[in-house]
């Protein structure tokens, strides 16, 4: 038995003994590039990479002490993936344009944009709800949502950076899931192309939130305050509105 199986087999039992079965299914990487040890949480398992130096044992006690930690962060992964679970039944509204679900005699997933609808045609026996197919379809909508927001909302924070008196570099849409937006020392923004899904004065929220960025780089006072002037006092109203929206877990 080669050193790779004798670590598996080591492993796997480790992780029936402490209950990590719980998590699902367990990559295990060793990594020459790795400097730390890191696990990549997901709603069906984990991935854990080590750097070459790392015994078996410190990547079980590794475990063992963030089990709770990554227990919980693995139980937000798989509430947001229920909320965003697409019905077929039901269509959605993004900033540009609503999405709606049809059954044809096609074998694959297909889109079709035209008039502010997107119509999302499934095959007439696929299981609506499966993984596969529910990825399929963010994958389209995801592309038409990039493709939106790379026309809007460079153009709507050069709107307001000119109405409130900001002054930024760049705009950069990108395919972030862990936050809406960011802001650089440098003063170049970015934005998830996730904003498309969430009404326009949400999203405008967000940018003015960056722009205040490009003045105040921290959350304190002096921030809100900024903040507040730029949306008529309703900075924490609208912040407490955006915690509503789920980014999708696709």
């Amino acid at each position: 038995m080669g050193l790779s199986c004798i670590f598996f087999y080591f492993c796997k039992n480790i992780i029936l003994m402490k209950g990590f079965s719980v998590f699902g299914s367990i990559i295990w990487v060793r990594s020459r590039r790795a400097k730390n040890l890191s696990v990549k949480i997901t709603t069906e398992g984990l991935k854990v990479t080590m750097p070459e130096r790392f015994s078996e044992k410190q990547a079980m006690e590794f475990l063992h002490k963030e089990y709770d930690k990554i227990l919980q962060k693995q139980k937000k992964l798989k509430e947001r993936s229920e909320k965003t679970l697409l019905d077929e039944n039901k269509s959605f509204p993004t900033a540009t344009f609503i999405v709606n679900f049809i059954r044809t005699e096609r074998k694959d997933v297909f889109f079709i944009l035209k008039q502010g609808k997107l119509i999302v045609e499934i095959p007439q026996n696929a299981d609506f709800e499966s993984k596969k197919i529910q990825q399929a379809c963010w994958n389209g909508i995801n592309y038409f949502l990039r493709k939106e927001a790379k026309r809007v909302l460079p153009i709507r924070v050069k709107e307001l950076a000119i109405r409130h008196g900001f002054k930024f570099q760049d705009v950069k849409i990108q395919s972030s899931k862990t936050r809406w937006g960011s802001c650089s020392g440098k003063k170049n923004i970015n934005l998830s192309y996730y904003l498309m899904l969430v009404p326009d004065y949400l999203y405008e929220y967000v940018i003015l939130h960056e722009l205040c960025h490009t003045i105040e780089m921290n959350h304190g006072a002096k921030f809100w305050n900024l903040m507040n002037k730029v949306t008529d006092g309703k900075a924490l109203e609208l912040r407490k509105e955006l915690k509503k929206y789920q980014i999708p877990d696709y």
